[in-house]
């Protein structure tokens, strides 16, 4: 008798402890390699190593970290592709919302016109942080027109209506701060660990990521096109290195999520709880430098940097690179510009919306040592165009508005319209 309630004792723990095991929920992680099939991605052929595609890197290294994460027991993974095919955007999006996922981590591979160009960035879902480079998005969100599906889905999708803008702000809200957190934590194990020079955390309209229902980034690993990086990104070594950065990454911020919500956290090592960062009052763009010579983009001045923004003041014009109103990107952001050999560079604070009290910024449209013809593409284009002359140059100008940003949007209006290399000048009275 005793020995029959023992089991019958026994058994019911074994269903109790089993009950509290299985009733913890996994931290589901959708990994999405990047392109496959039909769909070759950035692609590139070196004479030593032959032809590397962009799709074969990305699925490299999302199965290396999926190996990685599929041996701790708190994660459930699921991959939006396993081999050489081509899921479609809405695919992918559909099976990480269907699955109720914590986490979407997209990888993908870089490339530019420019052979310089190298270095890693990470993207996180939201309005384009700055007009003036557009690249990124435009070749990522391209990938709608292979599928039939995505044409549908996405193709009314207007990113530069005000009503879309609105729509995007409110959707994203909710997950920007933990996509930023997860992009910095990349960024930061690209740097430290790997020794990588890293672009930054940035936001960009990526139809990707814009449909998700949970944190998600999308991780440029590094250029195809620049010929050092691209055999490090085809190599096992350069693969080993970023998967383990990424993996390590991910851990990390299952710890930060776990301590803001309370959940186990791993007892390996104790960490000092690090604050949940909050957007600043100002946006910081980082100050490059200030010269009397305007530098187009991809001029070498600019060490192969992209988001710059040059502003003309007092005659002199300054190189502005990137913006963002969180801490941790802005110190990313200001470590890039110095990684890229601008030893001086520092952040500026610009208060959002803010008013000049005194003068208006206006638009450079030209300048030269001969004046423009009346029937000139800019004259027969614009009215109201100012001409000045100084010290034997002339300068255009078009334009008065008293914010920064309407300056921005002033100056992409005039690009639609064909006019481009143009700068932003702020003017005193």
């Amino acid at each position: 008798m005793y020995k029959q309630n023992f089991k019958i004792i026994l058994s019911f723990l074994l269903i109790f402890l089993n009950t509290i095991v299985f009733s913890q929920k996994k931290f589901t992680i959708v990994l999405d390699a990047g392109h496959g099939g039909s769909d070759h991605g950035a692609n590139r052929t070196y004479s030593d190593i032959g032809r590397i595609a962009e799709k074969d890197i990305t699925l490299a290294i999302v199965l290396k970290i999926g190996r990685m994460l599929e041996k701790n027991k708190d994660f459930k993974v699921i991959y939006t592709r396993k081999f050489d095919e081509f899921p479609s955007l809405s695919d992918r999006t559909n099976l990480a919302n269907r699955s109720k996922a914590d986490l979407f981590v997209s990888v993908h591979c870089n490339s530019s016109v420019r052979p310089t160009a190298q270095g890693t960035e990470t993207y996180v879902q939201g309005p384009d942080q700055n007009d003036t480079n557009l690249e990124v998005a435009k070749r990522e969100n391209d990938v709608i027109y292979l599928d039939e599906k995505d044409k549908q889905t996405f193709g009314s999708y207007d990113p530069s209506s005000p009503e879309s803008l609105i729509a995007l702000k409110l959707q994203q809200s909710k997950y920007l701060e933990s996509s930023l957190l997860l992009g910095g934590l990349v960024e930061d194990y690209f740097v430290n660990k790997d020794k990588r020079l890293s672009r930054g955390v940035f936001q960009k309209n990526l139809h990707v990521l814009r449909m998700n229902a949970m944190p998600s980034v999308l991780i440029e690993t590094g250029f195809i096109n620049h010929p050092e990086e691209s055999h490090y990104l085809a190599s096992e070594k350069g693969q080993d290195e970023i998967s383990e950065s990424i993996f390590n990454a991910i851990i990390d911020y299952k710890k930060a999520v776990d301590r803001k919500s309370g959940g186990a956290i791993a007892t390996k090592k104790p960490e000092p709880e690090k604050p949940v960062e909050v957007p600043l009052k100002n946006d910081f763009r980082i100050l490059l430098m200030s010269s009397p010579v305007k530098h187009n983009d991809n001029d070498p001045a600019l060490k192969g940097l992209n988001y710059i923004l040059p502003i003309k003041e007092n005659g002199q014009y300054k190189y502005y690179y990137g913006v963002t109103n969180m801490a941790s990107v802005r110190d990313i952001n200001l470590k890039t510009a110095k990684d890229a050999g601008f030893r001086n560079a520092f952040a500026v604070g610009f208060m959002p919306n803010q008013k000049l009290s005194s003068g208006y910024y206006t638009i450079e449209v030209a300048t030269g040592k001969d004046k423009l013809s009346s029937n000139s593409f800019i004259l027969q284009t614009l009215k109201d165009v100012e001409r000045t002359k100084e010290n034997g140059i002339f300068y255009y100008t078009y334009g008065k508005v008293y914010t920064l940003e309407d300056a921005v949007r002033l100056q992409k209006d005039m690009e639609s319209k064909g006019i481009k290399d143009t700068t932003i000048q702020k003017v005193y009275k």
